[in-house]
């Protein structure tokens, strides 16, 4: 009696597993479409990865064979005699090791350890047939660490429609998350790791956006803003609320510039005398508020009729060169901005350029200014960049010493940068406590 019951209980159970098994993926597929659409990331977790590591894993195989990564394990003439002489299936070729498939927020990522004779540009030629055959947005290959490449996936274009955060406030001094990285992952501006910035961008490419996200984050915070617009203010005269000075013109931006460079030598001083290498080694109660100048249409400084205009063009540049040199220990962060850069501008903006170690490249309109801005960071940079269309506003390329990444900003329109302007306007610390003289 028991032993039947323990027969018919086994015999049961399997079905019973199908049965559950069968209702939980007919429960996924019909929620499916409102879980993507309202937890995206849970979507892909529970039930995108899973299907995409499948197909990887199972087409991995015929997939290097077709791009020409896959290897004989004897020579031809061997293989032949042996299929004439015995009649044998040629043995499998091998083929690069695949390693753990991890998922991310909205895509996956895996390492491959390379086949003797195999560089991981042929892996980086391969990648769109990677991403047709996984049938995933794009799919981007970096070299890991010698011998090994890394090959990230992302299931669907997260620069489409990058969210806003949901919350806004001080956070973490001189970070701020502006936008979304192609990888998914949050697209942050730290300027304490990195302090100076390059944003080059023709006109609606999403330059306008980026540097209004970017004062929306610093405006919550204990920081001094300076502008410099040289175009009448027309651009930052938005900010005028929440900006300590604001330049409108170049013979008030060679005075802003030259009062900016008095103040980081000032600061010099006291960090000497207080033996720190930085103002963040001096006690907070006597730390100077950072100081972030934002220079738009970088051109305008540049551009030169007039003997007179060519001196105040070269004491505009020298101070910007001595701000980028001195200003990270001490406090002053360069945001520089243009629709074209050019080495024809003259020698001072390339110099500036070896000073900005983070470059943002928007769409273009001429080459050159493409070149200037990534052509001596990252090649493939370039590339990126130089692929972006007019349909994509907001894309842009960032490069630094660490690598390059294709991103996208937050849209905050100008009524929004307007409006967080003013509402943290009493925030603006007075230059004259920077003993910078106001214009």
């Amino acid at each position: 009696m028991n032993s039947a019951s323990t027969t018919s209980a086994d015999a049961t159970w399997p079905s019973w597993v199908l049965v559950v098994a069968a209702v939980l993926v007919s429960g996924l597929l019909l929620a499916g479409p409102a879980l993507r659409r309202r937890y995206p990331v849970a979507w892909w977790l529970l039930a995108g990865f899973p299907a995409v590591a499948l197909r990887v894993a199972s087409t991995w195989r015929p997939l290097m064979a077709g791009c020409g990564l896959a290897m004989s394990r004897r020579p031809a003439l061997t293989v032949v005699s042996g299929l004439v002489g015995n009649g044998a299936a040629p043995p499998q070729p091998r083929v690069p090791r695949l390693g753990l498939i991890r998922p991310t927020a909205g895509g996956f990522w895996l390492l491959v350890r390379l086949l003797p004779g195999q560089v991981p540009e042929d892996f980086v030629k391969a990648g769109p047939a990677m991403a047709e055959d996984w049938g995933v947005h794009a799919v981007r290959v970096t070299s890991w660490k010698p011998g090994v490449v890394r090959i990230a996936a992302s299931a669907a274009d997260p620069l489409a429609a990058p969210r806003i955060p949901r919350t806004r406030g001080p956070g973490q001094l001189l970070r701020v998350t502006v936008g979304a990285l192609e990888t998914g992952a949050a697209w942050v501006v730290d300027l304490r790791r990195v302090p100076h910035w390059l944003i080059v961008g023709a006109t609606r490419s999403g330059k306008s956006t980026l540097i209004n996200a970017l004062v929306a984050g610093l405006a919550p915070q204990p920081v001094a803003l300076v502008g410099i617009d040289c175009k009448g203010g027309m651009e930052l005269s938005l900010y005028e609320p929440r900006l300590s000075a604001l330049a409108t013109n170049r013979e008030q931006a060679v005075r802003l510039l030259a009062a900016l460079v008095d103040l980081t030598l000032d600061r010099m001083t006291v960090c000497r005398a207080a033996r720190v290498r930085n103002i963040w080694g001096l006690p907070e109660k006597e730390r100077p508020v950072p100081v972030v100048v934002i220079v738009d249409e970088i051109a305008e400084l540049f551009l030169v009729a007039s003997r007179n205009e060519k001196d105040e063009a070269q004491a505009a540049g020298t101070a910007l060169i001595r701000l980028a040199q001195l200003g990270a220990a001490l406090g002053v962060f360069l945001v520089v901005a243009g629709q074209r850069v050019g080495s024809d501008l003259g020698p001072g903006v390339t110099a500036l350029r070896a000073q900005l170690g983070g470059r943002v490249c928007h769409r273009v309109a001429d080459p050159g200014t493409a070149e200037m801005a990534l052509g001596d960071l990252n090649p493939d940079a370039l590339k990126a960049a130089q692929a972006i269309t007019p349909e994509q506003a907001g894309t842009a390329v960032l490069a630094s010493g660490d690598g390059w990444e294709r991103a996208r900003s937050h849209l905050i329109t100008e009524a929004d940068a307007e409006s967080i302007a003013a509402e943290y306007s009493h925030l603006t610390p007075n230059l004259s406590d920077l003993h910078v003289e106001a214009l």
